[in-house]
């Protein structure tokens, strides 16, 4: 069988006369050799890791980072338009409306959650560079998850963490835990200021449902709707008479070591026209990614949501009118503040639906990390209803959709002036110059 590998000889081997195939000869039988290199030495391929799911954004780009029981936990914000006056008291406020240990029926950790600012401002304004938020984990109980460090908690990411990576967290649930949230919120309490100052938009969310206790939508004015009415009851509720319901749900599952689900609405005032783009990029879209990376999240509707789809078109169809200042309204909100994928200036209104907590004090049957069958009663500090404290956690996913899409807007279609005949300014007024200190 012939060889399929060549006999030619290759560029610079000799030959039978022993002359070299390929080198220059001169008729006086003087030649130069061939230019022989070194042998480049093989360089190792240079295997780049890029950790996935810890970002989001384009213009306005959050990273979170750390664990539930690590040394602490925080974000990264890239993108923030530089001279905003911004301090760590601008995001303690809503990192306190998240914290843990707030009343009887969140969960009983003890963590200040207090912020700290590493990088990107100075002088008390943004830099423009990256801002690094941190804050420390103080009350750490690793012990509490010795049994679920042997059992997956059912219904809780310990199962497909170990079957993604091969290896996981145990402490706290790691980066499943929703202490991972807090780089969120830290990072939409600055989406908030930049919306707030900009173009005038309010991001106001509250539980509209306990368990089997619904708030009826005609009980709460979105218009004047105040952040004070929502934080007057431990369960974030603005209706007093539901909110005492929900706090007998949330305390009657409580003691008895069980949990219980239920929804947020979140609302958003003062939108610019012309947020989100067509097709992939639509504004719910983004919306429901956003609120539905939140932990627990097991649903989302926008504006008529499913009750939709019970109507007809004519039924369902938002009617547009002239106001007496020229602009055009719509006299319903169904769309809830979107059609076609883009903010047509109505108040923006969504509900997203949280599931019971996972890991409760009741025995349940799971399968330990070895693949047996067992029992387990998980240990530790959790919530009885995670809803409540879900709160500033919606308005700072949201927050962080629109300052991004604000800024892709502005980047797109304010670059030139605009046309005054259908387009609105999106600022709420000409900005003051900042004095920034010298």
């Amino acid at each position: 069988m012939a060889s399929s590998i060549s006999t030619k000889p290759f560029l610079g081997a000799p030959s039978s006369d022993g002359s070299t195939i390929g080198s220059l000869q001169s008729s006086s039988k003087l030649y130069t050799p061939c230019l022989q290199l070194p042998a480049r030495r093989s360089q190792p391929k240079r295997l780049e890791i890029q950790a996935s799911g810890s970002t989001y954004g384009n213009y306005f780009r959050v990273t979170t980072f750390g664990e539930s029981h690590g040394g602490g936990v925080g974000c990264v914000i890239d993108g923030c338009p530089p001279r905003l006056p911004l301090s760590e008291a601008d995001m303690q406020v809503d990192l306190d409306r998240r914290r843990p240990g707030q009343s009887r029926i969140t969960t009983p950790r003890k963590e200040t959650d207090t912020c700290s600012i590493a990088s990107g401002v100075a002088d008390g304004f943004t830099t423009g560079s990256p801002i690094k938020v941190e804050v420390p984990n103080t009350d750490q109980r690793g012990n509490d998850y010795s049994e679920m460090s042997l059992a997956y908690r059912p219904s809780h990411a310990d199962a497909t963490y170990d079957f993604k990576y091969g290896v996981r967290s145990v402490q706290g649930g790691g980066r499943s835990s929703a202490r991972e949230t807090i780089g969120r919120v830290a990072a939409g309490a600055v989406a908030k200021k930049i919306l707030k100052q900009y173009s005038g938009t309010e991001i106001i969310a509250y539980v509209s449902q306990v368990h089997k206790v619904v708030l009826p939508e005609d009980l709460v004015d979105h218009e004047n709707l105040t952040l004070d009415q929502i934080e007057n009851n431990i369960v974030r509720c603005p209706h007093p008479e539901y909110a005492e319901k929900m706090i007998a749900a949330i305390d009657a599952v409580r003691v008895r070591g069980d949990s219980v689900g239920g929804v947020v609405t979140c609302i958003v005032r003062n939108v610019p026209r012309g947020l989100g783009s067509p097709v992939f990029d639509k504004l719910e879209a983004e919306l429901a990614k956003a609120v539905m990376s939140l932990p627990a999240t097991k649903g989302f509707e926008f504006g008529s949501g499913f009750a939709g789809t019970f109507m007809t078109g004519s039924e369902h169809n938002d009617e547009f009118y002239m106001e007496e200042n020229g602009r055009i309204r719509t006299k319903t909100n169904r769309s809830g503040g979107i059609q076609g994928g883009i903010s047509n200036g109505e108040i923006i209104n969504m509900r997203i639906g949280f599931k019971p907590t996972s890991t409760i004090s009741r025995k349940q049957n799971t399968v330990t990390r070895d693949k047996h069958e067992t029992e387990l009663i998980a240990r530790g500090r959790h919530d009885p209803c995670v809803v409540p404290r879900a709160v500033p956690m919606v308005e700072a996913a949201v927050a962080l959709v629109l300052v991004d899409q604000l800024m892709a807007q502005y980047a797109q279609c304010m670059l030139f002036p605009i046309n005054p005949a259908l387009q609105e300014p999106m600022e709420l007024n000409k900005q003051e110059p900042v004095q920034i200190p010298h």
